[in-house]
């Protein structure tokens, strides 16, 4: 008997816009999509994958890698797998679906990482709608490496919000960034310094905000490690933020821990 259901709000963006024109192709990560979700199977729990537009993800090529899985040949052939053939990342809902469905009947929900979400989950509607849901329910909201940024779209108007850190304009975002339900909330995220050697190896080009900076400016009390790619979780009240990839067995981990003390 499962132990409850999980909602997984996974991105359908597939570029993200750089300084000065172009865009780099991105999705989401492999290892942080699957690590996590393995480990909520694993532990007893169902899960329910939803995307904006109700089609599966794509994962960024850079991740389709063992070294994401610490060389692990056979976790890396294990995620492979799953993501390809489970049922659980083949039968995808949109957003709007799983909102009218009621969101009553999830325990927690789940953010994977990749640069994906910072292009349409954390200016979307539907995700606001859920994450303030799972907010004023203090269900374990946990979200990994670029998808902490997705909690921005409980801002009251996350778009434009997105739109003013994209323009450079820090006195509108800060404006549009009050009443956000995460304020003061301690965090983390992929940092701005780990962003530069992505931007650098990985981009091919500066993006127009980092993702400290997006939290930061709408009230998060971010931290992040002294040394690049050190895993490094945070936990505050029910959100659970993990910083970059190396951080996806740590946040697994106390999500399921947090889930269980939820259900007694």
């Amino acid at each position: 008997m499962t132990k409850g259901t999980i909602l997984i709000l996974g991105s359908n963006a597939t570029q993200i816009e750089l300084r000065g024109g172009g865009s780099a192709t991105i999705g989401q990560y492999l290892n942080e999509t699957v690590v996590p979700t393995l480990a909520l199977i694993d532990a007893g729990y169902d899960v329910v994958l939803a995307t904006p537009n109700g089609t599966k993800p794509i994962i960024d090529a850079v991740s389709d890698t063992v070294d994401h899985f610490g060389g692990d040949q056979a976790a890396y052939d294990r995620a492979r797998a799953f993501f390809a053939d489970s049922p659980e990342m083949n039968s995808v809902q949109t957003l709007r679906a799983v909102i009218e469905g009621g969101l009553d009947r999830f325990a927690g929900v789940f953010v994977p990482g990749g640069h994906a979400p910072a292009v349409d989950l954390m200016q979307d509607p539907d995700a606001g709608t859920i994450l303030r849901h799972f907010h004023q329910a203090r269900k374990p909201t946990a979200l990994l490496c670029h998808g902490p940024v997705a909690v921005l779209a409980a801002l009251p108007e996350a778009a434009a919000y997105r739109a003013a850190l994209a323009a450079g304009d820090s006195e509108k975002a800060a404006a549009l960034g009050q009443d956000w339900v995460y304020a003061g909330y301690g965090m983390t995220v992929f940092s701005a310094s780990e962003e530069k050697i992505a931007e650098q190896h990985l981009l091919g080009g500066e993006l127009l905000f980092d993702m400290e900076r997006a939290l930061r400016t709408a009230g998060g009390n971010v931290s992040v490690t002294a040394t690049n790619f050190a895993p490094n979780v945070v936990v505050d009240r029910e959100l659970i933020t993990g910083q970059n990839p190396a951080s996806d067995h740590q946040l697994a981990a106390a999500l399921v821990d947090a889930l269980d003390r939820a259900q007694g």
